[in-house]
């Protein structure tokens, strides 16, 4: 739980925890951002990878979440959660080392880029439950919304830096070269873990089969209508938006036409438009309710990929810039609703499995849309990908708005309901807005 009182300081001020939980996930998020710029440029410049390749790519960073998420999930919850994102960290920063290596000494291969996104993927799965269940650890519930959003919004702050400074770096070191900034930014990570003190809620030792802890994972995280409606939702969004966004450095670099510098700025203006969002999220949920801002929220965002459809040369590529920034927004208000609901609800011994069932779904329909993207951008064309990808995306807001949570004002009312409630997903005590 948080250390210190409270009163009327700010979270930041009263939780030494949450402050080097704060900094570690923003130093780990703008190495992300220096990667994910990097990455596909390394592919498609320094590599001259296909179109398959470089769109396929950003999926290597999430194919782990499909294929090992629930297995990892399981070892999460039987582990303290610090050694385990310490260890985590360190493997990235050997691993990702090894492209500046590889470029410096003439052995940097497509096969190696793709094996050096798998295995810090891997890593950043451990990372990424444990994160989420020190979180749950380091604050109280009421102060969920506050924590989330600040971290949410502090990390597309650092998403941003990140992209923005990667565009440009890539085009005056090198794409390769530019990786040590994330290097860099892990070890800062690193030193932030190391100076927490949580003590740890962690599931005593189970002689349970580990495919039965899996199995309660999942059966856990479609156990009630919220739970499954805010899945739902994720995995669309994330199937069809990231079919969009796999394809971007394709339609900037090889569509339009344009530098590294106009791909950096978008991605930049998506992660300045998330902090936005997150540091927001806690007073648009206070006013308009968190039912209504989880539910709509969506509907700008797949406006905002939509606007990528609109991109040409110039001062046509600023349709993108605002576009790209409402979407960032929207993310983060979604996001930061549904983390917390979700960390609300869930009991800490169970929390390591439920976000690794959760974004097996969810983040694993990340894997699957690059592979898609890559494949459509190869039959259909680049273009006409993204905006399959937009059609698609399309059903993340319908599932909010047509769905089981359709009238329910404040999220966390639900967290308070009988399961037989939460399973119709109407429980009688929470209020409601208009049907």
């Amino acid at each position: 739980m948080s250390d210190g009182g409270g009163g009327g300081q700010h979270l930041l001020r009263r939780n030494s925890n949450f402050r080097a939980l704060l900094v570690s996930s923003t130093s780990g998020v703008l190495g992300n951002a220096v990667a994910a710029v990097a990455l596909p440029i390394i592919a498609a410049v320094e590599l001259q990878a296909s179109n398959f390749e470089v769109a396929a790519l950003a999926g290597m960073t999430f194919l782990p979440w499909l294929v090992l998420g629930l297995v990892i999930g399981v070892w999460v919850d039987r582990l303290p959660r610090k050694p385990v994102m310490m260890s985590a960290l360190l493997v990235r920063v050997v691993v990702l080392g090894l492209l500046p290596l590889g470029y410096w000494l003439g052995f940097l291969s497509t096969p190696l880029l793709f094996a050096t996104a798998f295995v810090a993927g891997t890593a950043s799965v451990f990372f990424q439950l444990a994160d989420a269940a020190l979180v749950q650890q380091a604050v109280t519930p009421d102060e969920l919304i506050e924590g989330n959003g600040l971290i949410t919004g502090s990390g597309a702050a650092a998403d941003a830096a990140g992209r923005a400074a990667a565009g440009w770096l890539t085009t005056i070191a090198g794409a390769s070269n530019t990786l040590l900034v994330q290097l860099g930014a892990f070890i800062v990570s690193l030193v932030a873990v190391q100076r927490l003190d949580v003590r740890e809620v962690v599931a005593p030792p189970s002689r349970q089969p580990i495919l039965r802890e899996m199995a309660d994972g999942l059966r856990y995280t479609f156990s009630t209508a919220p739970l499954r409606a805010l899945l739902f939702n994720a995995a669309l969004w994330n199937l069809g938006g990231n079919i969009a966004a796999s394809l971007l450095v394709l339609l900037v670099l090889r569509s339009v036409g344009e530098s590294e510098v106009w791909l950096g700025m978008l991605l930049a203006a998506a992660s300045l438009g998330g902090a936005v969002g997150g540091i927001t999220a806690q007073s648009m949920g206070d006013r308009f309710g968190t039912g209504p801002l989880w539910r709509w929220s969506m509907v700008p965002g797949v406006l905002g990929y939509a606007s990528l459809l609109l991109l040409s040369p110039g001062w046509g590529m600023l349709w993108g810039v605002a576009g790209m920034f409402v979407m960032g927004a929207s993310v983060s208000w979604n996001i930061v609703v549904g983390s917390s609901f979700r960390q609300r609800v869930c009991p800490p011994g169970m929390m390591g499995r439920l976000g690794a069932a959760s974004r097996t779904v969810s983040w694993g329909m990340l894997a699957l849309a690059s592979l898609a993207a890559g494949i459509l951008a190869e039959t259909i064309g680049i273009r006409a990908g993204v905006l399959t990808g937009v059609v698609i995306a399309c059903m993340a807001p319908l599932v909010a708005l047509l769905g089981p949570l359709r009238g329910i004002r404040r999220l966390e009312d639900l967290a308070s309901a009988p399961t037989s409630e939460l399973d119709d997903g109407v429980p009688s005590a929470a209020p409601r807005d208009a049907a």
